[in-house]
């Protein structure tokens, strides 16, 4: 289970997912640890199948799952959502820049 997110000095919060942590900004450091509980979770529960042990397999098939409960509780379909997903793409992208800069 992922640990508890703990805000730094440096305006960033640590999170844990699948034992890696990452170092996350945004307004609400409290909700971003929640959504890292969910994902930590969630990939989780996909590893548990035992269907796959490479963790960027594990991290898709979250993803996917994540996705379809999105869509099934929003009633929405599937394109609704590209906009939006081109958007988290991007911020995830500069995340993991940032971690490979810093060696995290």
């Amino acid at each position: 289970m992922s640990r508890s997110s703990s805000p730094s000095p440096s305006g960033y919060t640590t999170v844990h997912i699948y034992d890696q942590a990452y170092h996350l900004t945004g307004q609400d450091p409290e909700h971003i640890g929640r959504l890292a509980e969910l994902v930590d979770s969630k990939m989780r529960a996909v590893a548990a199948q035992g269907r796959t042990v490479d963790s960027l397999r594990v991290a898709v098939l979250a993803a996917l799952n994540l996705a379809d409960e999105l869509c099934r509780a929003t009633g929405s379909d599937v394109s609704d959502g590209h906009a939006r997903a081109l958007s988290l793409k991007g911020l995830l992208d500069e995340v993991l820049e940032d971690d490979r800069k810093t060696g995290s």
